[in-house]
């Protein structure tokens, strides 16, 4: 059989022609196609102003410079994310302050948060891991109480919501990413949501080496900026990807419904929580049990033709962490859900005999291991 990857974007061929039209327009980096995209972003998000950027990385990093953090500050996260979500505040001189996850929501564990906040922090950063969000009336109704500000870290959550309202249309500063296995894709890209258009003139200067100006009158810089402009190349793809987003949720949400009915709870594996009012299910995952190994699961699902992600390690194990003072037994959920954690095959291009295929595999090789 077809190998069966955990992800595969789903590309259609309007947007295919639509790639070809900007190649031949002549202007293939940033340009119309940004700002169109920008705009579309903008009507999902309520309104707000919104930044295309060539990486979700690159969001998180403008974002804590827009919130002011600097050398001395901390940011509470998360150990359980990709190593961006932690990396981009050491990157801004800042120190990451992690707390411990919810085991059953697999986020930030918004009770510890509190309990993490000190005289040095300046910011919360949480991470919506598989799509599922943070209850954001509480983690704003925190941050608001110690006028922290609130990075979220939604690289997994376009296309989620919170009480009816999409991720993105409420809060601080919100950071997005395109990556390829992403929801909606732009090949790699990301964006920022500001708080208002007043963020929007420094935004876009650190996205572009801190350019005021340029052009017949001369140039200018005022700030130190990167360059972290979306090309309209990745732009036209992302505008053929959002026309389809709720087709691509809709999906999605079945084929996670499908994984609650086929798999079998009996072999102790723990499930993601069944959450689809809020979540865009941007991964299905569960936690193996202790008695499968999870490189033994991966080899074998692989020899069955099915790819098995691993969405992520405990950050704070890192050597770069490690290094930093961090150890092994400070946040004891995220480093068993991080030992044990598998992500299973979840596209919109799917089909219900995939998942039932993944679901046969998987009951095999767990009653095979099991004692």
């Amino acid at each position: 059989m077809d190998f069966l990857p955990f992800t595969r974007p789903s590309i259609d061929e309007e947007t295919i022609a639509g790639v070809a039209e900007v190649l031949r327009s002549g202007w293939i980096t940033s340009g119309p196609k940004v700002k169109e995209f920008e705009a579309a972003l903008s009507r999902h998000c309520g309104g707000r102003p919104v930044r295309a950027l060539a990486t979700g990385t690159a969001a998180l990093e403008i974002g804590l410079k827009l919130a002011g953090i600097g050398p001395g500050d901390e940011v509470i996260t998360t150990p359980l994310s990709w190593v961006a979500s932690s990396n981009v505040i050491l990157q801004a001189g800042a120190s990451p302050v992690f707390v411990d996850v919810d085991p059953m929501t697999r986020n930030i564990d918004l009770g510890l948060v509190e309990r993490a906040i000190g005289e040095r922090t300046r910011a919360i950063l949480p991470v919506y891991l598989a799509g599922l969000p943070v209850d954001l009336d509480r983690l704003y109704w925190i941050a608001g109480k110690r006028s922290l500000r609130v990075i979220e870290d939604a690289a997994q959550g376009f296309g989620s919501s919170w009480q009816g309202t999409p991720v993105g249309a409420r809060g601080d500063l919100i950071a997005f990413s395109f990556h390829a296995n992403k929801n909606i894709t732009t090949a790699e890209g990301g964006a920022i949501v500001l708080p208002d258009e007043s963020y929007v003139p420094l935004c876009e200067k650190l996205r572009l080496q801190g350019v005021v100006r340029f052009g017949e009158d001369g140039m200018d810089v005022d700030v130190s900026g990167g360059k972290a402009n979306l090309t309209d190349v990745a732009a036209r793809i992302g505008l053929g990807q959002l026309a389809r987003l709720d087709e691509f949720t809709v999906r999605r949400r079945a084929l996670a419904h499908r994984y609650f009915e086929r798999f079998d709870a009996s072999l102790g594996c723990e499930f993601p929580v069944a959450d689809f009012e809020n979540s865009n299910w941007h991964m299905f995952q569960v936690v193996l049990p202790d008695y499968m190994k999870r490189a033994e699961f991966i080899a074998r699902m692989r020899a069955a033709g099915i790819g098995i992600g691993v969405h992520y390690p405990a950050i704070h194990l890192f050597t770069l962490y490690r290094g930093l003072g961090f150890r092994e037994g400070q946040f004891p959920h995220a480093e068993r859900i991080g030992r044990a954690i598998a992500t299973l095959p979840l596209f919109a291009a799917m089909s219900e005999a995939d998942v039932e295929r993944v679901c046969t595999e998987a009951r095999r090789i767990l009653r095979e291991a099991k004692p």
